[in-house]
């Protein structure tokens, strides 16, 4: 009983800090959804969409996704008459880059700098697009969408039902984030007192030690891979405080999570749109493994010249 009690306190004061990011953050994107500011934005973006071979409106889903969520941006798609290509270069730019505000808002209240999270989102979901762009030639036929799981936005009219909209939408995103953060806090808490964890790390180990970061990383990493990257950053929150985390292993996990996060929701998520996931999902996975394994490289050997340096200065002062 004392364990449970311990992880649920652990789980409110983690869904407390990451809520009062993520109920403003979704206030104002939410209602902001019902004025003409995004289309306008997307308007702006347009002309940018042929160098990553995309109609001027393929602009609107891609801001749609980014400023409010996934489910509105596949809202706008299914509006739309795209080819399957054209489908499926959005499909991969919104799995690296979506819920920008909020995800990057909440990285950055762990430690993470936000230029850090918005080069490597942003970086990747562009790249990603040019490559798919310039390297498959097929794809030509139009899209052919499969069923609809969620509506994109509720109709509302009025400030007032703009503003009741924004506050139901603010309460719903914390009340999704306490579901999943404090069991996943009373569970964490259990296989601390059970002496469970420390296997659970050693299981992860190979994975953890190919990517070059640190074992005590390995529930966190797992907790975002299939939770999202906000809950990622709730349990890191708390891995911090227990863990004492390094500064390097808390970028290498960000940078892998913000990759390749919550890979069962925002994979099926895309089923609707009647394109392949398991490709979307493999370049997700691939993407996350070489970009953290690439940046812990070039992390270490930076390191090392900075030690020889160091040691170097320390033996000419002698």
């Amino acid at each position: 009983m004392k364990t449970v009690k311990q992880g649920f306190i652990a789980g409110l004061q983690t869904t407390w800090t990451l809520g009062k990011i993520i109920f403003p953050i979704t206030l104002i994107i939410t209602m902001l959804g019902y004025t003409p500011v995004l289309t306008w934005i997307a308007g702006l973006l347009a002309p940018l969409m042929g160098w990553i071979g995309l109609p001027g409106e393929a602009a609107i889903p891609l801001v749609l996704g980014n400023v409010l969520n996934l489910y509105a941006a596949i809202g706008a798609i299914l509006s739309m008459d795209l080819a399957v290509k054209e489908v499926f270069i959005l499909a991969v730019m919104l799995s690296f880059s979506h819920n920008l505000f909020i995800e990057s808002a909440v990285a950055v209240k762990v430690g993470i700098r936000m230029s850090v999270v918005l080069a490597v989102r942003l970086g990747l979901a562009f790249s990603s697009a040019v490559l798919i762009h310039f390297m498959w030639n097929g794809g030509a036929e139009t899209a052919s969408y499969g069923f609809v799981s969620r509506d994109g936005q509720p109709s509302v009219s009025g400030w007032e039902g703009i503003v009741s909209e924004g506050v139901s939408s603010a309460f719903l995103g914390v009340a999704q984030l306490a579901l999943v953060v404090i069991p996943i806090m009373i569970f964490i808490q259990i296989m601390k007192d059970l002496n469970w964890l420390q296997f659970f790390s050693k299981g992860m180990s190979p994975f953890t030690r190919m990517l070059g970061i640190n074992e005590n990383t390995s529930t966190t990493l797992a907790s975002g891979i299939f939770f999202g990257l906000a809950f990622g950053a709730g349990v890191m929150i708390q891995a911090i405080k227990d863990d004492n985390v390094k500064k390097k292993d808390l970028y290498l996990v960000f940078i892998f999570l913000v990759a390749c996060h919550a890979v069962i929701e925002d994979t099926l998520i895309f089923i609707p749109l009647g394109i392949p996931v398991l490709p979307l999902l493999l370049i997700r996975l691939i993407t996350a493994v070489v970009l953290t394994i690439v940046v812990a490289y070039i992390w270490k050997k930076v390191e090392k010249k900075e030690y020889i340096q160091n040691r170097e200065a320390t033996t000419y002062d002698h």
